[in-house]
């Protein structure tokens, strides 16, 4: 697939996968740990930007732990729709931004948010925009930056080494070292864990 068949892949998701899929399923084990890590280093007031918020079941549990200055962006337009029928006290909130984050990035100040996470979104970047996507990514975080992200092929027969996986032979995965993508960024690892779904949580702050 070429970057644009991928964009247009989410952009354009429904069934399982899509912003309804993710709105009924509501807060998981990421979500948890991406709040408990804002409540543990930041205060309340801070800035934070999920990329790829989808219909914000993540920014939702961070939203009810008492942040307010909250922001998403999200590719496909659905999401923002189911987003305001699931979470109204979010949408009346937050700030949304549609579209694709390598586009929408760029428009911001350097250290925008004093927050930045990522949950099961930067596994979908295309090789060709990952450099620039991830250079925008690192330039607008402030102080803390969160993924959770894949790191390892998963599924019958999968090469645990491999550079890319297909989600039921549909979509790929692209399996990254995102310790090194974010420290040879100038950022500090603070901590790493793995889930049982196979995603590693990261957690980077500035030296």
């Amino acid at each position: 697939m070429n970057p644009e068949d991928v964009r247009e892949e989410w952009a354009e998701r429904t069934g399982e996968f899509s912003p309804t899929y993710y709105a009924h399923k509501g807060p998981n084990e990421a979500s948890e740990q991406v709040r408990d890590l804002l409540l543990h280093f930041l205060d309340p007031a801070a800035r934070v930007l999920e990329i790829g918020c989808s219909s914000g079941r993540h920014l939702a549990h961070v939203h009810d732990a008492g942040f307010e200055d909250l922001h998403g962006i999200e590719i496909n337009a659905d999401a923002i729709d189911v987003l305001g029928e699931e979470y109204p006290g979010l949408a009346a909130d937050a700030e949304f931004h549609v579209g694709d984050a390598g586009e929408i990035l760029p428009a911001f100040d350097d250290g925008a948010f004093d927050a930045v996470y990522t949950v099961e979104t930067l596994q979908h970047i295309h090789p060709d925009d990952a450099e620039m996507v991830f250079d925008e990514v690192a330039r607008v975080t402030g102080d803390l930056l969160i993924t959770v992200e894949n790191e390892s092929a998963r599924g019958a027969g999968a090469r645990e080494d491999a550079d890319v996986s297909y989600v039921n032979d549909e979509f790929p995965l692209y399996h990254r070292d995102w310790k090194a993508v974010f420290e040879d960024r100038g950022f500090a690892q603070l901590l790493s864990e793995s889930s049982k779904r196979r995603d590693t949580l990261r957690a980077f702050r500035r030296p």
